[in-house]
């Protein structure tokens, strides 16, 4: 069958959002409830609706797409829930409490709070295992690999019924042989557990981290196998021609048997597509330097792009565990439009994390949730018609809005219903500008050198208020905003990381052919298995970089590289932006102090064709025809309701400028305009907000 479309399905914590790019560049998009104790439930319920606006039957809309493509939060939610599996770890013999150590300090932020309580461990004590046998930092052996420890261990682990097994030797990323031998001991004794060794998981120096990113892989990956399998056998019972694609957290598509493997680096695989979907919305207004934020209805996501180039994190602690494959950098709150809110025993007003989720969801919702969310104080103050949500679909209460806020927020501080759901929204507003700046100020950037790009189904209530705070004075909200991080997927390739250690002392007197073997070695690899994958060489892009250190410091800064070989010239390039990189992160830079290069990655991406969307109309008609209403609304701590025109979007066509206060309601989402704000709808189907003239 011809391939017509191209599918992306990007799962959340309340809505599955699906989006269906044709031929000809026409972009469908619909949601469907999340339904996390079976995707393929809401997989179903999208394709359906799919399936009726194409005039085709759920197996031909299927197997017209080149690809299906899916993004998941089941390793993030298996994670915050700690619902993986029973995890055993076979570590170096003294090594077994190095998980719980923690190299000595708490996270960022409650270094000094005694109070604040120890990390979960996902590898209980009595399950991690010493092992004798020791490599040193050569690779040679000094302690042969005491076998019997590791047969005792297989007997821990049956006993506690382990399902997954962790391999985490000491110098194992010199010399893996100890690690592979307790797999295949493992794998004799035990032939139904997972196994994962850390060579392998994290091929790169630091003991801690490498463990930890181990011990999290062992623990999602039978949870991610299971949901990969179901997903897998659904599309192919409907005769999917390709494989279904799964987005992983460094922004590039990988096929479900990588997956099964490595689950971690599937943990941000929801809103690691946001800044490429944010990259190609500026495209057409020149923009290259974006910062993206997915509001949806259980979190708030906010990821960066600068000069075009998505932002990486590497070894961070992500939910109380360290994970050092790279990450895209994406800032989660809990700042969803179901984001609870309550009042406190100090009797202040605070706003999430706590989700009401999609079920019972807000208290407007109707299915049994009484307590009050972003979503009722945005019915409750105006911004949302009841009756216009996801185009109609969904019906909403006001008068359950208004109960719900009355009585868990407004009695209790003795406010003005008014009062208490505009102070809702000035709470979650807030906690979403602090985000933006961790993500920006506090890694060097400066915000007002970005444009703001708007993603997710409440996001274009609160993206004004937000770009007022931060400083900004350009927003970008595509018509399908609520489906961004699907349309992302859609228009990303397959892209794959490969990571070892090289240390050496840059000072002059170095040779670099060992450097250059390992960079060539990695991209080999790379490149070999996108050929495999069906890529031809030319579809093909290699991308290098380094981290780097000054000699005594912890902590390296991440230096992109050219795909050149190393010599003595290029090294001093390599240099200095290592010294900018370094100053634009700490503010200082040593140029006369020994630089050390501590670890090499190769990032190798296959090309995949991208879809195009289809120019929208120019406008037609004067813009005043594009409204279907008044509504009384509250836009101000002033706390007066001001008469406030609603625009259809879909009446809209390139061109048409409109002036706040105003609201411009899409099918799937609300774009709300405060006063000295205008919208301008450009061709490509995205409103470019900016202060008015």
């Amino acid at each position: 069958m011809k391939h017509l479309f191209r599918l992306g399905v990007d799962a959340g914590g309340t809505f599955t959002d699906f989006i269906l790019s044709d031929a000809n560049g026409k972009v469908l998009l619909c949601k469907s409830l999340s339904t996390p104790q079976d995707g393929t439930l809401a997989i179903s319920d999208g394709l359906r609706q799919l399936a009726e606006h194409t005039g085709l039957s759920i197996e031909e809309l299927v197997q017209s797409c080149d690809l299906c493509i899916n993004g998941t939060t089941v390793c993030l939610n298996a994670l915050i829930e700690l619902k993986g599996v029973k995890v055993g770890l076979l570590c170096t013999a003294g090594h077994e409490d190095s998980i719980e150590i923690r190299l000595g300090h708490k996270e960022e932020g409650y270094r000094y709070d005694a109070s604040y309580p120890p990390a979960p461990q996902l590898a209980p004590r009595e399950l991690r295992c010493p092992v004798r046998g020791r490599v040193l930092a050569d690779g040679t052996e000094r302690e042969a690999l005491n076998e019997d420890d590791i047969l005792a261990a297989i007997q821990v682990f049956k006993a506690a019924q382990v399902k997954s097994v962790a391999i985490s030797f000491v110098w194992a990323i010199k010399n893996p042989a100890h690690e592979q031998r307790a797999r295949a001991l493992i794998a004799e004794h035990m032939p139904d557990v997972f196994i994962c060794c850390g060579h392998e998981v994290y091929p790169q120096i630091k003991e801690y981290t490498r463990t930890s990113t181990t011990v999290v892989n062992a623990y999602l990956s039978p949870v991610m196998s299971a949901y990969v399998a179901k997903i897998d056998d659904y599309f192919k019972s409907l005769g999917a021609q390709q494989p279904v694609r799964y987005f992983q957290s460094n922004g590039g598509l990988a096929v479900g048997e990588v997956m099964r493997e490595r689950a971690v680096n599937a943990i941000n695989s929801g809103p690691a597509s946001a800044p490429q979907a944010g990259l190609f919305i500026a495209e057409p207004f020149g923009i290259n330097n974006v910062i993206t934020v997915d509001m949806g209805g259980t979190s708030f996501d906010i990821t960066m792009a600068k000069d075009g180039q998505t932002s990486l994190n590497r070894d961070i602690d992500f939910l109380r565990n360290r994970i050092g494959v790279p990450m895209i950098h994406v800032e989660t709150l809990g700042a969803g439009g179901g984001s609870i809110a309550h009042v406190n025993s100090f009797g202040m007003l605070e706003v999430g994390p706590h989700s009401a989720g999609s079920f019972p969801g807000p208290a407007c919702y109707q299915q049994g949730g009484d307590l009050p969310t972003v979503t009722d104080a945005n019915i409750v103050l105006g911004y949302l018609n009841p009756e216009a949500a996801l185009g109609g679909k969904v019906q909403l209460s006001k008068e359950k809005a208004e109960n719900a806020i009355r009585y868990h927020v407004a009695d209790p501080l003795n406010i003005e219903l008014a009062h208490a759901a505009y102070g809702i929204s000035t709470i979650v507003n807030q906690n979403m500008a602090n985000g933006i700046r961790r993500i920006t100020i506090e890694q060097g950037y400066d915000p007002r050198d970005f444009s703001l790009i708007c993603a997710g189904g409440a996001a274009g209530m609160h993206i004004v208020e937000l770009a007022e705070d931060m400083g900004i004075n350009s927003v970008l909200v595509p018509k399908f905003a609520s489906g961004l991080c699907a349309f992302g997927q859609i228009i990303s390739d397959v892209k794959y990381n490969y990571l070892a250690t090289q240390t050496m002392l840059i000072d002059g007197k170095q040779q670099y052919a060992d450097l250059n073997a390992t960079l060539a070695r990695l991209e080999h690899e790379g490149r070999a298995k996108l050929q495999a994958d069906g890529f031809k060489p030319e579809e093909i892009v290699v991308e290098r970089s380094m981290e780097m250190r000054y000699v005594g410091q912890v902590h390296e800064c991440n230096v992109a590289i050219s795909n050149e070989l190393i010599n003595d010239a290029s090294m001093q390039t390599i240099l200095r932006d290592f010294h900018l990189r370094h100053e634009a992160l700490f503010t200082y830079s040593e140029p006369q102090s020994v630089v050390e290069l501590v670890n090499v990655e190769v990032m190798v991406r296959g090309q995949v064709e991208k879809p195009h969307i289809a120019p929208i109309a120019a406008a037609t008609q004067a813009t005043s025809e594009a409204i279907v209403a008044h509504r009384p609304m509250i836009l101000s701590h002033q706390y007066e309701w001001e008469d406030t025109p609603v625009y259809n979007g879909s009446a809209l066509g390139a061109g048409d400028v409109i002036a706040g206060p105003a609201i411009i309601q899409e099918p799937t989402t609300t774009l709300l305009l405060k006063k000295g704000w205008q919208a301008n709808l450009h061709t490509s189907g995205t409103y470019h907000l900016t202060k008015a003239a």
